[in-house]
């Protein structure tokens, strides 16, 4: 696999809110930031992503990718959604990935709550 397909399978698991497949992307050595905090490990990034769905899988929930990127072992979307409880005006994520996993992710949105 190469960086670009394993963010294909990320972004089509998270579209899909398959944890399942969306943890295969992360090892225990994996990281994710965001302004909410910092999220290490299996456990962590499981805890992060069932919050997320959470709130994702209510009806009336859109969400586009407006830019996608790939360079190297480095992939960058920016995206946009709504979902019933906030307006993510703008989000952008940063993933690190090399050898078929994400070690290293950021996330930051602009988010104003309804």
């Amino acid at each position: 696999m190469t960086t670009e397909t394993t963010l294909e399978h990320h972004l089509e698991a998270f579209g899909e809110q398959d944890l399942s497949a969306v943890m295969e992307d992360y090892t225990d050595e994996s990281t994710i930031v965001t302004n909410q905090g910092v999220f290490r490990g299996l456990e962590e990034i499981e805890g992060l992503f069932e919050n997320l769905f959470a709130e994702f899988s209510q009806s009336g929930t859109t969400m586009s990718i407006d830019e996608q990127l790939v360079e190297g072992e480095f992939g960058y979307i920016v995206w946009n959604a709504e979902t019933p409880e906030n307006v993510y005006e703008f989000a952008t994520d940063t993933f690190h990935i090399p050898d078929d996993e994400i070690v290293f992710q950021t996330f930051a949105a602009d988010i104003t709550p309804k």
